[in-house]
């Protein structure tokens, strides 16, 4: 993908219940509710909406400095997560911010939620942050390539150096990572795209493994739904790929698998799981992608933020059925003028 990103969009990203998105441009940062599709505001570095005042000075909470680029910035209520190439840190978070941890990372340029990685080959450090007050689980790289880490912030006392678990997920390095919502599964792809892997955060086992197609691809975006029945995942292909997790039957099953024994050359594709229902954005436009909001208890949807400014919501039922219910420009909801 050689084009400049249209209208402006250089990265996206959604928050961690999935209810709203931040869109970054040239020209500043702009928050969308989701559901429904409308703008929040306009903000930069890290705000206090709550604060009254006229002035948005007035609305800057904090501000960090390092001397090295800051690649990535994970949040929760009450803690922040800053990535570096190679370190990351952790502070508490709003009320007198002081660091907790610090961790080692492999070389981390990566991150799916900036879209563009041929036209920015400085995108943003690979990590995810779950929201759990429970299980307070943050994954980044691990030192050996095609490794995971994992810390759990909520049983480590701050200041102290602790070695995370390690889970070896793929053969090469990892290109995209995501945790549910409580923190008990996280989901990986490597570089090649094919394979989307899930792993137990306590027992480091492998639950499933997911097929996303053949030929290699660059994931953007691997997210759960709410409940953590279903995962979704965006490529360079233009396809969104959504499969069940809950009840695995669901996903469809190469035609192989009914014709018996098979040879060596073939026989990794027989039992892989392929996407129970999948639908298509432009090629050429990058997207991300999150579960909505159930409409019915056997119908669900996924939204698909592209950089191109367009939204699109599908729904779709556990047959495999999917459909488009909404579409839409985000980008013409405000005024650039406003900036």
């Amino acid at each position: 993908m050689t084009q400049q990103p249209l209208r402006g969009v250089t990265s996206l990203r959604f928050n961690q219940d999935q209810s709203c998105f931040c869109c970054a441009m040239e020209t500043g940062v702009r928050i969308y509710n989701v559901e429904p599709l409308m703008e929040k505001g306009h903000l930069v570095l890290i705000w206090d909406d709550a604060r009254e005042g006229k002035d948005s000075k007035d609305k800057l909470v904090l501000e960090f400095t390092f001397t090295k680029p800051v690649l990535a910035v994970r949040m929760r209520h009450d803690k922040i997560v800053i990535v570096l190439r190679n370190r990351i840190y952790v502070y508490s978070f709003p009320d007198n911010p002081r660091k907790l941890f610090e961790f080692d990372t492999r070389d981390n340029p990566k991150d799916p939620a900036w879209p563009l990685p041929p036209l920015y080959p400085h995108t943003l450090g690979l990590c995810d942050l779950c929201p759990s007050l429970e299980k307070q689980l943050l994954v980044f790289p691990g030192h050996k390539c095609g490794s995971l880490q994992l810390v759990d912030l909520a049983s480590t006392k701050p200041g102290t150096s602790s070695a995370p678990f390690t889970i070896n997920a793929h053969q090469s390095d990892v290109a995209c990572v995501s945790l549910n919502q409580p923190g008990t599964v996280v989901a990986s792809a490597s570089q090649k795209g094919t394979l989307i892997r899930l792993f137990d955060t306590q027992s480091k086992e492998k639950l499933v493994e997911l097929r996303r197609g053949t030929d290699p691809a660059t994931l953007y975006c691997i997210n759960f739904s709410h409940d953590s029945s279903f995962l979704c995942a965006s490529s360079d292909k233009g396809t969104v790929h959504i499969f069940a997790l809950k009840d695995t039957r669901l996903n469809r099953r190469s035609a192989l698998a009914r014709v018996g024994k098979v040879g060596p050359m073939i026989g990794q594709y027989v039992d892989s799981q392929w996407s129970l229902a999948s639908f298509t954005v432009p090629a050429e436009s990058a997207c991300i992608c999150a579960f909505g909001r159930n409409t019915s208890k056997n119908v669900n949807s996924v939204i698909a933020i592209c950089v191109d400014g367009t939204f699109h919501k599908y729904v779709f039922t556990p047959d495999g059925n999917c459909n488009r219910e909404a579409f839409d420009v985000y980008l013409d909801i405000c005024d650039d003028d406003d900036f």
